[in-house]
């Protein structure tokens, strides 16, 4: 097999690998632990992650719900993560893929995503709310192309959450 490059292939190849203002590819590794409730009815929580750049749209990385509710019911649950419902889920179709799951067991939970970001200040955003429980949101800032670890926690249906910004 043989690959022909013309001039006009070359340009386009080195625009989008050099394109002004793109960060170099980023991985986003993210740990959330969902505590173990000593409830009576418990449920495990719905959670969606989603960044935010300054004055810039929502992203959203993923979305854990109910999946195997019959006729995608439980898809009317996911407004109940209110904060994730108003900044992108309604304009969301479900499943999506890529981006949506199942609910997890209490536990620690590693996800790693590589969004197309371009440099600038960002908050990863971890929403989870519960039937017959509660709802928490923890805020964790970045910049970009800057890497690191930053941390926050939930005190309720959210524990710690960890954030790894890899190039």
């Amino acid at each position: 097999m043989q690959f022909r490059v013309t001039g006009l292939t070359a340009t386009a190849l080195g625009a989008g690998l050099f394109a002004p203002g793109m960060a170099a590819a980023q991985t986003l590794d993210v740990s959330v632990t969902i505590p173990r409730l000593t409830v009576a009815e418990y449920h495990r929580p719905y959670v969606a992650m989603w960044i935010e750049k300054e004055g810039g749209p929502a992203q959203t990385l993923s979305v854990w719900y109910d999946v195997d509710l019959k006729n995608n019911e439980g898809t009317k649950w996911l407004r109940d993560v209110r904060q994730w419902w108003r900044a992108s889920g309604r304009t969301m179709r479900f499943p999506a893929a890529g981006v949506t799951g199942a609910t997890k067991a209490p536990g620690t939970h590693k996800v790693s995503f590589k969004p197309k970001l371009t440099p600038g200040n960002y908050t990863l955003v971890v929403e989870a709310a519960r039937e017959v429980g509660g709802r928490e949101l923890v805020r964790i800032p970045f910049s970009l192309p800057k890497g690191g670890t930053a941390r926050a926690a939930g005190t309720s249906e959210l524990g710690a959450v960890t954030l790894t910004v890899k190039r």
